[in-house]
C-alpha cells in the first residue's frame, strides 16, 4: 500500500512540474485566429475593441504572474502568459493592434473549459483601459 500512495504521489508531483515546466510554443501561441470578432469560447474569449495597444500592455504587466512569451508593442502584437496560482497552469492572451481596435483573443493550454477565468480576466483588463 505505501508503493502504491508514493507511486500516486510521485506522478501528482511530476505532472505538476510538467504544468510549470513544459516549453511553450512560441508558434503555435503568437498567432491570432483568422475570425476576429467578440466570441465567448469555451477555455476562453475573443474580443474586438477600440483601444491602444501601449495602454493595454502596461495593464497586463501590472497582472501578477503574468509575462511576455512573444512580441512588442512596436511590433503591434504582443503574447502574455498568465499562470494560476496555485497549480501554474497557463492561460495564454495575444493582444494585437489594428488600426484603432485591439484584437485579442486568450485561450487555456490545458483542459477544455477554463470555468470563465480568461473571460473575466480580459473584462477585468478592458475595464481599466476604459477608466484609464
Amino acid at each position: 500500500m505505501k508503493w502504491i500512495i508514493l507511486i500516486i504521489l510521485l506522478a501528482v508531483v511530476a505532472l505538476l512540474a510538467w504544468i510549470r515546466l513544459a516549453p511553450d510554443d512560441t508558434a503555435r501561441w503568437h498567432k491570432l485566429p483568422e475570425v476576429a470578432g467578440n466570441k465567448d469560447l469555451e477555455g476562453g474569449v475573443m474580443r474586438r475593441v477600440q483601444g491602444d495597444l501601449a495602454a493595454l500592455d502596461a495593464i497586463i504587466r501590472a497582472e501578477p504572474r503574468t509575462q511576455v512569451l512573444a512580441g512588442s508593442v512596436e511590433e503591434g502584437m504582443v503574447t502574455y502568459i498568465t499562470r494560476s496560482r496555485v497549480f501554474g497552469f497557463p492561460d495564454y492572451t495575444t493582444v494585437a493592434q489594428r488600426g484603432g481596435d485591439l484584437v485579442i483573443h486568450a485561450r487555456l493550454r490545458y483542459g477544455k473549459s477554463d470555468m470563465g477565468v480568461n473571460k473575466a480576466r480580459v473584462e477585468r483588463w478592458l475595464a481599466a483601459m476604459r477608466q484609464g
